[in-house]
């Protein structure tokens, strides 16, 4: 068999599995059986065991073991010796630091001869030849963001790992992810409130449930004309520097953390705790707000953080920046005790981060600043007055354009020409993304239309979605009518969104989704290899296209991890059926090994810059 046909088989299998009644009825220890013995008995594995992490994720625990030597599963508690031992088998990271490092980097950890590989070699002691092992196989487990667990593959024999070998592992690793979040759900009575108002790293309410807390509460105390409520805005310094330093997964390791510092932390007046944002948590403090109340408070805060995490082996310094405003005594309205706390946060930063700041006039009128400009975004919306720049994406042949990218502009009276990143993050607190996103289709639409007025056939125009719009149940029928009002057909649009931007509500998701398709439209993942999507997750949904993010191109070829991570991805595509664009590409290195390994489209300043419409038409179409 090929391997596009071993790739579908093994699926098929796991589909089938994954829906059969009998196995969703099982008890969770058995689904783990299940999927063990159905991985070794595919592919061949002589021993397939489920692993979970400690908390602090130091220690890695067997919990299920499938030995095909055995009639049944046996004890995970001999793992290593095949005793019935009485103790449960523990892996520590001091004793395997090598290991430990790659299964948290590394999305699979594929070792052919495990005995000299430096990653597992520290298992020959008491391990490896005793059992007999010669090759592994192992896939993270995610639980949300969070690294929760490893499935792991060991054959008695060397072995080289195929790609629909790596793709089918990964899959079991998702659907086990899928399987604790079930199992989590089904221990909750408030399922659907979770997911709607709490953080899945952290487990702590979300901005919109504090939102609708801060709202409730404020109506109450102008009801009764009495009471008073502070909201202390905590941001996360430099918390970027260790996502870049480290990697994502040691930046969730610093949140979850510190949200646990703050969950355990005794306030007076503590009326909710929330995560609001990336590197961001909230406190709402009910009638406790005098002076000395809230400085005692934001002391305590600022102590609980600056407490060294320990992270991949490093103990890590923290320190947060703190806004604190107050209703009603420096707002009314519920919204605006939000802002007034954020703005005093970002003027806590500017003095030097690692303090507190209370909202006062001279913030307020920075943040009256800062609220002009959302107006003046609001009305840029409204009017249609935003512009939209074209980036190419081009074959193989780095000459001919397959698609363009649509960028949003925005060129302010004052400040002149503003890329994204100076607005979209006003747009999204503002709750401005919805409506953007539309202002920027119907650009897209009116370009389209004036070039086909023209003669000129313009390729496929890809159009970001953000997290806002993919949610809305009504997007494809909006998107219709645009189309169709601007006189576009909807099969010359292609749709991009990031691995984030699918994690909420699946069925809204899934039905969004394949309406667009349905509608002609193409869908893309846009920055992939920077989100936690599960492979099961992306099958189910309709994509065509994957984005690699242009973070693992900047350093290739010389970076082997980016390389490793690059190759996987365009295999992950292949094994999917679909077509991959490099994003960033800006020299000929980049081109160079991109070509080389398969990768279908390439887009960067290589190329081009992002060009006004105008500029695309004089440059490609005019001559």
């Amino acid at each position: 068999m090929h391997d596009s046909e071993i790739f579908v088989s093994y699926h098929k299998a796991l589909m089938e599995l994954s829906h059969d009644s009998g196995f969703i009825r099982q008890q969770r220890h058995s689904k783990l059986s299940t999927l063990a013995s159905l991985c070794g008995r595919l592919l061949n594995v002589e021993r397939v065991s489920v692993w979970y992490f400690s908390p602090e994720r130091d220690c890695i625990t067997c919990e299920c073991l499938h030995d095909i030597k055995q009639e049944h599963d046996i004890s995970p508690q001999s793992v290593a010796s095949g005793d019935e031992d009485l103790s449960p088998v523990n892996l520590y990271r001091s004793d395997h630091p090598d290991y430990f490092q790659a299964i948290g980097e590394e999305r699979v950890l594929s070792v052919n001869d495990a005995r000299n590989d430096p990653r597992t070699s520290s298992f020959n002691s008491d391990y490896l030849p005793s059992v007999g092992i010669h090759s592994m196989l192992d896939t993270p487990v995610f639980d949300g963001s969070r690294l929760s667990g490893v499935v792991c593959l060991e054959a008695c024999h060397p072995r080289v790992w195929t790609l629909p070998e790596l793709s089918f592992a990964v899959s079991i690793a998702d659907t086990i992810s899928l399987v604790n979040t079930y199992e989590a759900w089904k221990d909750s009575q408030k399922a659907l409130d979770y997911l709607s108002r709490f953080d899945p790293l952290t487990g702590l309410a979300n901005i919109d449930y504090l939102k609708d807390r801060v709202v409730h509460l404020a109506e109450k105390i102008l009801k009764r004309q009495k009471g008073s409520l502070a909201l202390i805005w905590i941001d996360v310094d430099r918390l970027k520097a260790i996502n870049d330093g480290l990697g994502p997964q040691a930046g969730d390791s610093v949140i979850a953390e510190i949200g646990q510092r703050l969950k355990t932390l005794s306030l007076e007046g503590k009326d909710m705790l929330a995560r609001i944002g990336g590197d961001e948590f909230a406190i709402l403090i009910r009638h406790q707000t005098q002076p000395e109340a809230l400085n005692h408070a934001a002391d305590q805060i600022l102590r609980a953080i600056e407490q060294p995490i320990r992270v991949s082996g490093q103990s890590l310094g923290i320190s947060a920046s703190l806004g604190i405003c107050l209703l009603p005594k420096d707002c009314v309205e519920p919204q605006e005790l939000l802002r007034g706390a954020e703005s005093a946060m970002y003027h806590a930063k500017k003095l030097g981060r690692a303090q507190a700041t209370v909202f006062d006039s001279a913030i307020q009128t920075s943040a009256q600043s800062r609220f002009a400009l959302e107006r003046e975004l609001r009305s840029s919306i409204n009017n249609d007055a935003l512009d939209v720049f074209y980036q190419p994406i081009v074959d193989q042949a780095g000459k001919n354009v397959v698609c363009m990218e649509a960028l949003v502009r925005w060129n302010h009276p004052q400040r002149g020409w503003l890329s994204p990143i100076e607005f979209l993050d006003i747009a999204r607190g503002s709750g401005l993304m919805y409506a953007l996103g539309e202002c920027v289709l119907r650009r897209v639409c009116e370009d389209w239309s004036e070039a086909s007025s023209s003669g000129i056939q313009l390729p496929t125009i890809s159009v970001n979605l953000s997290a806002e719009q993919v949610l809305t149940v009504d997007l494809p029928d909006r998107i219709k009518e645009i189309c169709a009002n601007k006189r576009m057909p909807v099969g010359a649009l292609q749709f991009e969104v990031t691995e984030d931007s699918i994690q909420g509500d699946s069925g809204i998701i899934e039905k969004v989704l394949e309406q667009l398709v349905q509608a002609g439209a193409e869908l893309a993942i846009d920055d992939f290899g920077t989100g936690y999507s599960s492979l099961s997750r992306l099958k189910s949904l309709p994509f065509s296209r994957i984005k690699i993010d242009r973070s693992f191109i900047n350093n290739l070829p010389d970076d082997e991890n980016d390389c490793a991570i690059t190759l996987s991805i365009i295999g992950l595509a292949r094994g999917l059926g679909l077509s991959v664009v490099a994003e960033g590409v800006e020299h000929e290195a980049h081109e160079a090994w991109l070509l080389n390994k398969g990768c279908d489209y390439l887009q960067g300043y290589r190329y081009s810059r992002p060009l006004p419409f105008s500029q695309i038409i004089d440059r490609y179409y005019s001559g």
